[in-house]
């Protein structure tokens, strides 16, 4: 596939759900990474057609899902000691313990929606009487970009520039999952994206080690039934492979020269998940080399810990333990314009997916 028109083909999707329901003969749980991949599931009503047997886990892949409380107290904090803080969209209405960095904005301090770290760089060049911090969000998908700010910081001689990182990685948390006494999950839709900057060779010890496929995966209709339909092929056949859909997006080896960026810069260490704890090298953090522009050292702000909301579920949710709807609070007093967690103000969450898309009783 190469085409738009081709992997949002109709005729194609329901032949390939025509397929999945022949060879489906034994209950089967897939979880879905990436929370890009849920909304398709979604919004598309493809929950709705999978056969009775295969039953779809939504998974950790939002990263703005995963983003502990504690980081976006940490980010209000630096509003209210008056840094510029630079963000993407997505994160500004997730609630802190407190606050959201919208309400800190709405209290009076500088917040800036972004599309581009390297444009918080620019900001801090063009105010050098002001600290600029971007809060550097998300899976290895967006790591280079927020690794090149520093780097380009470093080479425009910028001081008063620095980022605030929150980088999680994909392959340990699934690790996380498998090993969680509570998983029931038989194979996996591997997160398309990350996979287009990393490659997929570090998803080939989860397969040896736990026996069980992954298919990498792209995110539309098309992509998705197929994804799902070489699974269970894989599960019916009693294989355990590593299989890539995503072949027009995603090359074995990866993007070289964007791994290389994020190596210089980043190197791996422990990282915190909201709902989930910590997960021993499961993210990026700043290299001895660049903790200048580490905002957490810079600003002492390292030590701010909160604990979690205990009416919001977003942990088992984003295990795969529960689905949206089994929490109590859903649509209820939890809803896109009073969020108790992220899942449901994300653009990527499973609970803004089910509140936006699905009739709630999937």
């Amino acid at each position: 596939m190469k085409y738009l028109s081709e992997y949002r083909n109709l005729e194609a999707t329901k032949k390939l759900l025509d397929e999945l329901h022949k060879i489906t003969t034994k209950p089967w749980n897939v979880m879905e990474i990436c929370g890009g991949q849920t909304h398709g599931l979604v919004k598309n009503g493809i929950l709705e057609l999978l056969p009775e047997n295969v039953r779809m886990i939504h998974g950790p892949g939002c990263p703005v899902c995963v983003t502990p409380l504690n980081l976006i107290d940490k980010a209000v904090e630096l509003l209210e000691q008056g840094v510029i803080v630079c963000s993407f969209g997505d994160m500004i209405r997730v609630p802190g313990s407190k606050k959201s960095l919208l309400e800190a904005k709405a209290e009076g301090g500088d917040l800036r929606v972004l599309y581009s770290p390297i444009e918080a760089v620019k900001i801090a060049k063009e105010n050098p009487d002001k600290e600029v911090v971007f809060f550097a969000v998300g899976f290895e998908t967006t790591a280079p970009a927020n690794a090149l700010s520093v780097l380009h910081a470093e080479k425009e001689g910028i001081e008063n520039y620095s980022i605030l990182v929150s980088h999680v990685l994909v392959p340990p948390a699934m690790e996380a999952i498998l090993d969680d006494e509570l998983c029931t999950i038989d194979a996996f839709l591997g997160a398309g994206h990350v996979c287009a900057i990393m490659g997929i060779q570090e998803y080939v010890p989860l397969v040896e080690k736990y026996k069980i496929p992954i298919v990498i995966t792209g995110f539309e209709p098309l992509d998705l039934v197929q994804g799902i339909y070489m699974a269970v092929k894989q599960l019916e056949e009693g294989k355990q492979e590593l299989e890539n859909q995503y072949a027009r997006a995603v090359k074995e080896e990866g993007n070289a020269s964007a791994i290389k960026v994020i190596q210089t810069v980043f190197e791996v260490g422990a990282r915190e998940w909201r709902g989930i704890g910590e997960i021993p090298n499961s993210g990026y953090v700043i290299k001895e080399a660049y903790k200048k522009y580490d905002a957490e050292t810079k600003f002492g702000i390292g030590n701010i810990k909160v604990p979690e909301n205990s009416k919001c579920i977003a942990g088992e949710i984003l295990r795969g333990i529960k689905k949206p709807i089994d929490c109590s609070e859903f649509g209820k007093t939890c809803k896109p314009s009073n969020p108790l967690g992220a899942p449901m103000v994300s653009s990527e969450g499973a609970c803004a997916a089910y509140y936006h898309f699905s009739n709630n009783t999937i």
